[in-house]
């Protein structure tokens, strides 16, 4: 994959061979942004993104605005891995910071322009289109169970999961 790797929100703990963007100059920052506005970087520059705890302190609306934005940086095709914690989770709602709603595996469609046009199309506000996978972590009583009790629990216990993370792609 061509093109940067931005480690998006990174704060002091970088993510090895990425460049690390924060709003704050941070130990390891190198570029300081505020990714609620324009992103300093070419449409279809970056190959990859890595973006952990981060996209849960943004508004609603600046949620949109990161998702577009991402989607005008990346290169067709290029892959962006953004973590946050799971809704039901209380690392949700433990640090208040967080901007409400919490990131639930709902919102990820809504990225998505084909799904857009035919379920949400009062959705104009989005220009993005990727494609998406998510991935639950299981808190670690749960991880020797075997697969139906894993997925009644995530489904169904507070805690249960911890975090959300969801690969997307540009189309």
């Amino acid at each position: 994959m061509s093109g940067l790797k931005l480690d998006l929100g990174c704060g002091p703990r970088k993510r090895q061979g990425f460049l690390g963007v924060d709003v704050r100059s941070f130990p390891g920052v190198d570029v300081v942004a505020d990714l609620t506005q324009r992103w300093p970087w070419a449409d279809a520059s970056v190959g990859e993104v890595f973006c952990s705890h981060f996209v849960e302190h943004l508004e609603a609306r600046e949620r949109i605005h990161f998702a577009n934005e991402l989607h005008r940086v990346l290169v067709p095709g290029g892959r962006a891995t953004l973590i946050t914690p799971y809704w039901a989770s209380t690392i949700a709602y433990g640090d208040l910071t967080h901007k409400w709603p919490p990131v639930t595996e709902a919102w990820y469609p809504y990225l998505n322009r084909a799904w857009r046009e035919q379920a949400a199309p009062h959705n104009d506000e989005y220009t993005c289109d990727f494609d998406h996978t998510l991935e639950w972590a299981l808190s670690n009583e749960f991880n020797d169970r075997p697969q139906p009790d894993r997925e009644f629990a995530a489904l169904h216990f507070k805690d249960a999961v911890s975090e959300l993370t969801a690969k997307l792609v540009r189309r």
